[in-house]
């Protein structure tokens, strides 16, 4: 225990790891330093995001999932000395323990560990997670396996009004005829049509929310008594559950002629409400992890529709299934290849993995071509009912240029070096690299932009200048929209949080940058013009986690500050003493951008970044840039190094 102290004093370990370690030793005193540094290990990788510990893994301290650096290996060698050098001696000293509840070795008795010594290996859960798991795949399995009967005649009748037909084919060796590609769009609508779960995965601009937007049209069309669908649009953030809402929106407009005989738009749009965060959906209550909905109390839905599902962690997931009934329909979208949720789990990820060597169905096959025409080519390997509900959308139609093929190069190729020649190509194009610079240069950046780029944080703070204040509500709520979407043209974002290139660092460097340029005066905690990240659900005042406000004089008050954020239909105002659990936001993590988009991206690369700089990261970042993207990496080879690192997250959620 003193060497787990020592460790959590160098920052190698959080305190609470080490408090952990104490709690659990405190019930089986008796057991050895192995259960102590499995309890403490377990608690390190759950904040990784791991929704599990491998045994295999305490077998080295230079593990990968420990994400240590060099130096605090090191430091654990002595710790390690100490402890089994097999797996099969980890999982003996574990099960023994009168803390670790072992599946399929005795009975529950609520035990705060759980081994699971079947599948490939033996994991240990924190109890929360493992049952999260076990909840998650069994909602899946029962909804995967449903199918509601539709009228298929009628069903297609209606797609073909609200696709126009497409021509593209994919391209071939010489001399090999080319193949006609899919409408994936259509074939997403169809499988939606009568699933109770249905996954639509692609990159940004592959149509996901367009084919939600089709889908509901499709769904109000077919159904002898559409005012009665009971339908709920959400999202893990409120930006992201506006950009759904404005989305669906925009593209229910553009089938007004297609519907027009059939279908009110006005009052579909009505039908629909707001979008919701997930934690408004769910009814969050106040300093608890319980929601009011759950299955003893369901949501009263008929459809669910979820955008950046990447980003719904494990316990969510678990949540939002659990307060379903049975005969709703769920429709997750998102994108696979983007970060995983910043809570443990990778539930996007792992139901498209697990699917991913797995054809559909025979019967979901046929009813694909009756719905839509589409011949879904035949592929070798199992079918299973959850590869049937699994649809990847996979024509970009907003990524066609330099940010697409960075994105490309990135993700799906691999390749740095093709990356790298990108980002070099044109110096003052939309894409731009700066290797071995300052935290100056990203400051820089920040206030003036850049040749080929000038959205930056001069855009807002001279806008927020240019008028007093309104003090009638609407030009005040217009006022206040306008400062706030030229916030949202430019965006610094970080891999790390601590350090100089970290959103500690970097926060503070810009706002002493921008008071240099006189466009900004950061005299005390609260001042005009700060923009701040909330970081924690405050359901009584209507903003979650991942809102993001500006500190701006009151209507008629100039002052008086208030908070302003964006919210359907116009602003929030909130008492800045009545936010405590906000940070600055003029740099945020990769990870608190998903969900968002900004003309310009500055992504900053620390030296520091380590085990944190992935593929999935990078690729994250590069694809929240509309316009314009930059990279600036405080040494040489970050970027290469992130692509040839894959995030791996521990789960036994993709075997179940």
């Amino acid at each position: 225990m003193h060497l787990l102290a020592d460790l959590s004093r160098a920052g190698h370990l959080r305190q609470l790891d080490h408090a952990f370690a104490r709690f659990v030793v405190s019930f089986d005193p008796d057991r050895g330093p192995a259960l102590a540094v499995a309890a403490a290990m377990l608690s390190r990788v759950e904040a990784m995001g791991h929704s599990c510990l491998p045994l295999a893994a305490l077998c080295r301290p230079d593990a990968e999932i420990f994400g240590w650096t060099p130096e605090a290996i090191e430091q654990t060698r002595v710790l390690w000395a100490a402890l089994p050098s097999e797996t099969s001696t980890w999982l003996d000293v574990i099960r023994a323990s009168c803390v670790v509840q072992t599946i399929g070795l005795k009975p529950d008795g609520g035990e705060p560990l759980v081994l699971d010594p079947t599948g490939d290996a033996p994991r240990l859960y924190l109890r929360r997670y493992w049952s999260d798991e076990q909840a998650v795949a069994a909602a899946v399995r029962r909804r995967g396996a449903c199918r509601d009967a539709v009228d298929e005649p009628l069903v297609r009748t209606w797609i073909d009004r609200l696709f126009e037909p497409i021509a593209r084919s994919e391209p071939r060796e010489p001399g090999v005829p080319q193949q006609p590609v899919p409408d994936w769009q259509r074939i997403a609508c169809a499988i939606a049509a009568r699933g109770r779960i249905t996954i639509i995965t692609g990159g940004p601009g592959t149509g996901k929310t367009t084919t939600a937007a089709r889908l509901l049209a499709l769904l109000a069309a077919v159904n002898p008594q559409p005012a009665q669908l009971r339908i709920a649009l959400a999202a893990p953030t409120g930006k992201a559950a506006a950009r759904l809402r404005q989305s669906i929106d925009q593209s229910l407009q553009s089938l007004a002629g297609a519907l027009a005989d059939r279908i009110d738009l006005a009052d579909l749009g009505a039908q629909l409400g707001p979008a919701r965060t997930l934690h408004a959906l769910l009814g969050a209550i106040q300093d608890s992890r319980k929601f009011r909905h759950h299955a003893g109390s369901p949501l009263a839905v008929d459809l669910v529709i979820v955008d950046e599902a990447s980003m719904v962690h494990l316990e969510m997931m678990a949540a939002l299934l659990d307060a379903l009934p049975d005969s709703a329909r769920l429709v997750l979208l998102g994108d696979k290849d983007q970060l995983a949720s910043v809570e443990a789990g990778a539930v996007l990820g792992d139901l498209c993995s697990a699917a991913h060597h797995a054809g559909p169905e025979p019967e979901t096959a046929r009813y694909i071509e009756a719905t839509t025409g589409e011949r879904i080519p035949a592929e070798p390997g199992a079918t299973s009912p959850l590869a049937s509900q699994i649809v990847m959308l996979r024509h970009s139609r907003r990524f066609t240029g330099p940010i697409g093929a960075l994105a490309r190069a990135v993700n799906d190729e691999a390749d740095p070096r093709q990356a790298a020649a990108l980002l070099a190509a044109d110096p003052h194009g939309a894409l731009f690299a700066a290797e071995r610079v300052p935290v100056e240069a990203v400051v820089t950046l920040a206030v003036s932009g850049r040749d080929g780029a000038r959205a930056c944080y001069r855009d807002y703070l001279e806008r927020l200048a240019s008028q007093t204040a309104p003090a009638e509500t609407g030009p005040y709520t217009q006022w206040a929209l306008d400062v706030l979407v030229a916030f949202d043209r430019f965006r610094v974002l970080c891999a790390i949080r601590d350090g100089q290139w970290g959103v500690s660092g970097l926060n503070q460097a810009i706002a002493e940058g921008l008071a240099r340029a006189g466009l900004l005066q950061p005299q005390a905690t609260w001042y005009v013009g700060r923009p701040v990240m909330v970081t924690r659900n405050e359901p009584s005042l209507g903003i979650y986690n991942g809102d993001v406000g500006i500190v701006l004089p009151a209507a008629g008050a100039p002052d008086r500050l208030r908070v302003v954020f964006a919210a359907t239909g116009g602003i929030r105002t909130i008492s800045p003493s009545r936010l405590a659990n906000v940070e600055t936001a003029f740099a945020t993590t990769v990870h608190k951008s998903q969900g968002s988009e900004f003309e310009h991206v500055a992504l900053a690369l620390g030296a520091r970044g380590g085990p944190v700089l992935t593929r999935e990261l990078l690729y994250t970042g590069i694809t929240r840039a509309r316009q314009a993207f930059t990279l600036m990496s405080e040494e040489s080879g970050l970027m290469e190094a992130a692509v040839a690192r894959v995030t791996r997250r521990q789960s036994g959620l993709r075997d179940l």
